[in-house]
């Protein structure tokens, strides 16, 4: 399967992901490609372009950069990355909520792969878990 890169037919001035097998996605990208109101972004997330956001996650060097990523992907894809402490006590990396949030004509792939490259990194670099914490006042402001 090959991007959208130059269909005539295309609506879209830019590349679109191709289509998910059948039953395979619930993304429902035929229902914003219907619609010229809806938010179109998602689907320039091709796959290459996925690739890439996946390697830069992989290249995060601070909660900074963590906040600058999430802010690019709410810009150019509309959704949300949300990446927080989770309600429970937070022991290990798996104890922070990292969720690519559901936009219509965002594949589920992609809502699993960035999340995922996202906890690898904080694995990686346990000082921007910390920091995360810190920001979301687990570490710091309290009493004693």
């Amino acid at each position: 399967m090959r991007e959208n890169v130059s269909d005539p037919a295309s609506p879209f001035p830019f590349p679109i992901r191709t289509e998910c097998p059948p039953g395979a996605c619930v993304c429902e990208r035929d229902r914003v490609m219907a619609d010229p109101q809806a938010d179109h972004r998602p689907l320039a997330l091709t796959r290459q372009q996925e690739q890439k956001l996946v390697e830069r996650i992989e290249r995060i060097e601070s909660y900074a950069d963590l906040q600058h990523v999430q802010a690019l992907i709410q810009k150019n894809l509309g959704a949300r990355l949300r990446v927080e402490p989770g309600p429970n006590e937070v022991r290990t990396v798996r104890g922070i909520i990292v969720v690519l949030e559901e936009k219509p004509g965002l594949c589920k792939k992609a809502r699993q792969a960035v999340p995922s490259a996202v906890r690898r990194r904080l694995h990686e670099r346990p000082d921007i878990a910390w920091a995360l914490l810190d920001a979301h006042d687990l570490f710091g402001g309290q009493a004693g």
